[in-house]
């Protein structure tokens, strides 16, 4: 596994690190890993077309208690979004758990602050997929990876979905749906992907790296 997930952005490197790489950003949150080992199967996909790199990111989590914090950088994982990480990007992968059917608050109000990337346009043109993780077979994963397609539209984005030549969007009995990839945790929340959740995963990130090698041709 060769994606970019290590503390020190991007955004901070010398130029000359992205001239040979084109990178899409797969962006998540995830509290009991479900979600982040969906991230990583998308990143693999991704990096399966050559030129291509994906950059995991995550946001921190969101509290009611005003004076609480999350540190810079988390203890594990990847590191923290930036605004540099929507404009370097040349695509996005967009993960979150279900929370009754929409996407979860931490990667709610990251979106909500997005006001200037909106006005700038940095993503629009670029294209983008959605992944989600629920407890229950119809815990409400598909109106989750709908609602969250709405910010990436009103940025612009081109939404990229599984076509139904997949075999296993025919044959899954856990996640997989046209709307983007999807794993079903359980009452305990098992982060272990089933074989047809994990070859959908790959297949997303694939997809959506070979868009975004076509669209970001000069």
């Amino acid at each position: 596994m060769k994606y970019s997930i290590q503390q020190q952005h991007e955004c901070s490197l010398p130029p000359a690190y992205n001239l040979l790489m084109q990178e899409i950003l797969v962006l998540y949150y995830s509290h009991h890993g479900s979600v982040r080992a969906l991230a990583e199967r998308v990143a693999l996909g991704i990096e399966s077309v050559p030129g291509m790199q994906a950059r995991l990111r995550t946001v921190p989590r969101v509290s009611t208690v005003c004076e609480a914090s999350e540190p810079a950088i988390p203890a594990s994982g990847a590191p923290y979004v930036e605004a540099c990480d929507l404009d370097q990007c040349v695509g996005l992968a967009l993960g979150s758990p279900v929370r009754f059917g929409n996407m979860a608050a931490p990667m709610k109000y990251f979106w909500d602050g997005t006001i200037a990337a909106w006005q700038n346009g940095t993503l629009a043109g670029k294209p983008a997929c959605v992944f989600t993780s629920s407890a229950s077979q119809h815990g409400g994963n598909e109106s989750t990876l709908l609602s969250m397609m709405l910010p990436l539209l009103h940025h612009g984005m081109l939404i990229s979905g599984l076509p139904f030549g997949e075999p296993e969007l025919s044959t899954t009995e856990k996640g997989g749906t046209p709307y983007g990839a999807s794993h079903v945790a359980g009452a305990n929340g098992n982060p272990l992907l089933s074989e047809a959740e994990i070859r959908l995963s790959v297949a997303q990130g694939k997809r959506l790296a070979i868009l975004a090698q076509k669209l970001s041709r000069p």
